[in-house]
């Protein structure tokens, strides 16, 4: 194997919740702004196969949210969730990056927010 995916498979085996939550935010981000790229380029199949993991990924972001520590936000992230999944459908379903770009420019400051939560959590256990 690869060192440095040996690497990565051994932080991401390794990491806490928290930090596997920004992975999948990352990751998602990473999808969209691929698969708009490559919708924009005309790369149709690369484009809706990367919106579409992006999509998988912001659904599984959805299924973790648990309503009961806090009704109000639990709420707001599930509508987010729930329209950037719905310009990511409209994406792959029309080979258009204009919905995919609607989707990262609500999705990227949740993504970017969560990871600074997560490093400031860190940075008081470190404390």
């Amino acid at each position: 194997m690869n060192p440095s995916r040996a690497y990565a498979r051994t932080q991401n085996e390794t990491a806490s919740k928290e930090r596997l939550m920004v992975l999948l935010f990352e990751a998602a981000l990473k999808h969209i702004r691929a698969g708009a790229t490559a919708l924009e380029a005309g790369q149709r199949a690369q484009g809706v196969d990367s919106i579409l993991k992006a999509s998988d990924i912001v659904v599984e972001l959805s299924a973790t949210l648990d309503p009961s520590r806090s009704p109000e936000l639990g709420q707001t992230l599930k509508d987010l969730y729930v329209f950037v999944t719905q310009r990511l459908l409209k994406a792959a379903t029309t080979a258009s990056a204009t919905p995919a770009r609607e989707a990262e420019r609500v999705f990227a400051p949740i993504a970017d927010g969560f990871a600074v939560a997560v490093s400031s959590l860190a940075t008081q256990a470190a404390r």
